[in-house]
């Protein structure tokens, strides 16, 4: 599964309060049913990390390393359009021939297509998928495997559901009240060029403000407890203007020698855009974490973790998940030297030298 190896899609929530002491039973209590009493409507319900299949929820299936991870699971049957689309084809040409005639009407093609359905849909197996989910105990925080805005509001639903308690998102929103009893309203709008917009997209500005601080200033925090990291943007780069309706949307830039040096990079600049969604490595001497994040969603896909040393699956799984809490932790460190920086005193010089660094930056 996704949090166990490789890469994988993240969305990080806070849990405003401790799990109570049955959630195991709680979780059980909702979990997924049977597959073979999967009709027309979806069927959705706890499974364990492991597999879905796994519709057992206990301290063996459910906890791992410390932590527990589960999958909110659905499963459904559908017939494959293709499959569908013949039948009714079938049934349509039977209609015309029986019938002598040259077409089929509407409410007649309505019904064999509900025919098709009701006769063909119990003889398609289920198909099933699943949002994983861990959390972190010790931190009471939640990283849930999509970015999918769907697939999270559905998770959120299930999970308040199931606990009664509802995780909320770590956006700018979050890190604002929780960190500095502040709203995005109190952040000024970053002007990386004259033609900027005053519209505030607090998630846009961190990201394109990174990637100055990660030219100008070589990205480096410092961060207690973890040490020194370094941030560094890399293509592809995706600008987009605050208020969408402005010209053409979006600019990606994928290919050429250096990207960030490119001259359709600057024009983004220079025209207003900025950054939307980019990738980066955060390094911490020869501890990596990569990826590609979302500055609208704050969400975060293709993550890599740094190569561990643990071997069996348990201490396995507890090193991926400390290290993905440690790359949280720096992040959000990030995003309050952001915050720091733009409610500074001398926020207007230091907005001068990024218009500098806009106008001025070298480009091939």
């Amino acid at each position: 599964m996704p949090f166990d190896h490789g890469t994988f899609a993240v969305s990080i929530f806070a849990l405003s309060e401790k799990l109570p002491e049955d959630y195991l039973a709680k979780f059980e209590g909702i979990k997924a049913g049977v597959l073979d009493a999967v009709k027309d409507e979806p069927q959705v319900g706890w499974v364990s990390g492991r597999h879905l299949l796994e519709t057992t929820i206990d301290e063996v299936t459910a906890l791992c390393g410390g932590h527990l991870y589960l999958n909110l699971r659905t499963a459904e049957r559908k017939i494959p359009s293709s499959l569908l689309n013949a039948i009714c084809r079938r049934e349509e040409l039977a209609y015309m021939q029986a019938n002598e005639t040259s077409m089929v009407p509407f409410k007649q093609k309505k019904m064999i297509k509900e025919e098709a359905i009701e006769k063909n849909l119990m003889k398609m197996p289920p198909s099933i998928s699943g949002t994983p989910m861990v959390i972190d105990m010790a931190s009471k925080m939640l990283y849930l495997g999509t970015g999918s805005s769907a697939q999270i509001d559905n998770f959120i639903a299930h999970f308040y559901k199931t606990l009664n308690i509802e995780p909320i998102q770590v956006t700018p929103a979050w890190i604002l009240e929780k960190r500095f009893e502040m709203t995005e309203v109190s952040l000024p709008t970053v002007m990386f060029s004259e033609n900027c917009d005053d519209e505030m997209t607090p998630g846009r500005d961190f990201l394109t403000w990174l990637w100055y601080y990660s030219e100008c200033d070589e990205g480096a925090i410092t961060v207690e407890q973890y040490g020194e990291f370094v941030f560094v943007i890399e293509a592809p780069l995706t600008f987009a203007f605050s208020a969408e309706a402005r010209g053409a949307g979006e600019t990606t830039l994928k290919k050429g020698d250096s990207p960030l040096r490119a001259a359709e990079a600057k024009a983004a600049l220079t025209v207003g855009k900025k950054l939307k969604k980019s990738k980066f490595i955060l390094a911490r001497g020869a501890d990596t974490w990569s990826g590609s994040f979302d500055a609208d969603t704050f969400t975060f896909s293709g993550m890599t973790l740094p190569e561990g040393e643990e071997m069996d699956r348990d201490s396995r799984f507890a090193e991926r998940i400390d290290n993905l809490h440690i790359f949280q932790t720096v992040f959000r460190e990030y995003f309050a030297l952001f915050v720091k920086t733009v409610t500074a005193p001398n926020w207007s010089e230091v907005e001068e030298k990024i218009q500098r660094w806009s106008a001025e930056r070298d480009s091939r």
